[in-house]
């Protein structure tokens, strides 16, 4: 059994909940899909916690990316806001370990990434975009596994060729439901969303502590499990 662990985004509390779960539920490996430490409470200690998965895959996602070239990042207060907070939190070193780390990697017959085989931000929707076809060019993997856009669901490509898998955010769901979102991949080879209560108006408020323009924002995301705030 394999804990499908993506988008943390720097809540310890969250990860806490899931990786215990995932463990009650029979987890001994561990897919790590990017964007650990930007835009949450705890960044490097959540990075800590997350190295204590082993054994783990793990890939960067577009989080690592900004924070280690903060120009690359959309210029807005809520994303600069975060990626200052989480470079200091982090320290340059890490930064630039989590940056490193690779674009996507190959597992079984599963291409895991962050948001597409082309595209750490560019990414897949419960229902097919126009561009779908160009975001899986090429791609030969039975199933494609990524994250970034914090909603869970699984669906086959509209092509018909290709599994779509996004297990959703630890740390920050968009779906409307506030618990942390994680998924497991069986060893039959299917995939199972899971679920876990944790105290997320704590985690809010620990956000809210850390101040700046960028997180009151942030906050209520975690609060509403929503982007749209």
């Amino acid at each position: 059994m394999i804990g499908l662990l993506y988008d943390v985004h720097g809540n310890l509390p969250a990860l806490e909940a899931v990786a215990a779960d995932a463990r009650a539920a029979g987890a001994q490996r561990w897919i790590l899909g990017g964007d650990y430490a930007l835009f949450g409470g705890w960044p490097a200690e959540t990075v800590a916690r997350l190295r204590e998965l082993e054994p783990a895959v793990w890939i960067r996602g577009n989080g690592e990316r900004w924070t280690a070239d903060p120009g690359s990042a959309p210029g807005d207060a809520v994303v600069q806001g975060a990626i200052a907070a989480a470079r200091e939190a982090l320290g340059h070193e890490l930064v630039d370990d989590l940056a490193s780390l690779p674009f996507s990697c190959p597992y079984d017959r599963t291409l895991v990434c962050h948001g597409s085989p082309v595209s750490d931000v560019r990414s897949f929707l419960p229902e097919p975009a126009e561009d779908e076809a160009e975001l899986l060019a090429g791609v030969e993997a039975a199933r494609v596994l990524f994250g970034h856009t914090h909603l869970p669901f699984a669906r086959r490509s509209a092509a018909g060729d290709v599994e779509l898998a996004n297990p959703s955010s630890v740390g920050m769901p968009f779906d409307g439901d506030p618990r942390a979102a994680y998924a497991l991949l069986g060893d039959d080879g299917r995939i199972e969303h899971r679920r876990v209560a944790y105290d997320h108006a704590a985690s809010a408020a620990r956000v809210r502590e850390l101040g700046g323009d960028w997180s009151p924002v942030v906050a209520e995301r975690i609060e509403r499990a929503r982007m749209d705030v």
